[in-house]
């Protein structure tokens, strides 16, 4: 006859690997926490430090977006406002949660050795989509400006597909962008430029938004809840098979 406490070896094993699944798990998350806590604590010194130069052209079949994503840099070029793109967007207004539909307008920047980049000069709402009824937000000859690197948008399942003929976009993408205008040497990143029009003044810039997801503390806590959980039920488990088996049997 199979003693109580052997037949719980099985159980307990498993139960036991089950555990160091789960807390390594939750290990893990705090790790992952503290990674995204010092990223963001990098991209929000990032944003407020002194433009640098913008990399050099040679250098832009090489970069990653890590390194440069949300660096703060300085660009001089001429505009080439006949080949702006509009990006479908939303931005902020008020206190609220509230949100202004619109565009982003994403212009090229033609930099004195000819290659390009893609600047995203900022907002546009529906009602200015027209280049001609925002003629005072169109600078010409070389400009100097300064603004945020930002790596390309993934486009999402959901995404809609663009429609270039209608110059009308759903994602920041400038290889996108560059193939649907006709750009040639184009940068691999956007710049997201600088607020500095005045009020009224359309684009608007200034709206680069820093999302980045962190839920690793909510995961830690989901995964530490399961193995407690796991463990007090294996153990009201152990203990009435134990009573069970050591009980007295019943007279007759």
């Amino acid at each position: 006859m199979t003693s109580p406490a052997r037949a719980l070896i099985v159980p307990t094993l498993f139960t036991s690997l089950a555990l160091v699944i789960l807390l390594s798990l939750g290990v893990w998350q705090l790790m992952r926490l503290d990674e995204k806590d010092r990223l963001v604590t990098q991209i929000e010194a990032s944003l407020t430090a002194p433009a640098v130069p913008l990399p050099a052209s040679t250098d832009w079949p090489t970069l990653k977006p890590q390194d440069y994503d949300y660096r703060r840099v300085s660009l001089t070029g001429t505009f080439q406002h006949d080949k702006e793109a509009l990006v479908f967007g939303f931005v902020d207004v008020g206190q609220r949660g509230d949100t202004s539909e619109g565009f982003f307008a994403l212009t090229p920047l033609v930099l004195a050795d000819g290659s390009t980049v893609i600047v995203n000069r900022g907002f546009v709402p529906q009602a200015f989509r027209d280049q001609a009824t925002r003629k005072n937000g169109l600078p010409e000859g070389v400009v100097t400006l300064t603004g945020i690197l930002r790596a390309p948008e993934k486009r999402g399942f959901f995404t809609p597909q663009d429609t270039p003929a209608a110059n009308l976009f759903f994602t920041i993408d400038p290889a996108a962008i560059a193939s649907a205008k006709h750009l040639e040497k184009v940068a691999p990143f956007v710049v997201d430029a600088d607020k500095t029009t005045p009020k009224g003044v359309w684009p608007e810039g200034g709206h680069t938004i820093v999302a980045l997801v962190n839920n690793h503390l909510q995961y830690a806590l989901t995964w530490f809840a399961l193995a407690f959980v796991l463990a007090g039920v294996f153990f009201v488990f152990a203990r009435d098979r134990l009573n069970k088996d050591t009980q007295p049997s019943a007279l007759h």
